[in-house]
């Protein structure tokens, strides 16, 4: 009698790490054949570029306004628009670095 109550634990044993092991693995079947509802990360990049691209364009028109003597145009704004598309630019440039070391390293995973 002792060999059915350990068979009957063993394969109580056995379904409930059946009943773990695809519990782990359904949601990541349904998360592959699910749709994306999120912002893609293409278009989310681009968009950041083209921010990057409008802070510094919007500092050369100021710094070109106030070239000009055009009235109502301070240095200080000259200057603080500068600095913001300078510090936007460097920011954009680490995320391509990081981005670039990121495409390295997993090029150079063993498959």
């Amino acid at each position: 009698m002792s060999q059915g109550i350990e068979f009957n634990r063993l394969m109580l044993e056995m379904r409930a790490m059946q009943a773990d092991a695809m519990a782990r693995t359904a949601p990541t079947a349904a998360a592959q054949t699910a749709p994306a509802d999120g912002p893609n990360f293409a278009d989310m990049l681009g968009q950041a570029v083209g921010k990057v691209n409008e802070t510094q364009q919007a500092s050369n028109q100021l710094a070109k306004a106030f070239e000009m003597g055009q009235s109502g145009v301070d240095l200080t704004d000259v200057m603080i628009a500068s600095q913001k598309a300078s510090v936007s630019f460097q920011a954009m440039t680490q995320v391509r670095n990081k981005l670039v070391q990121a495409y390295q390293d997993i090029m150079q995973m063993p498959v």
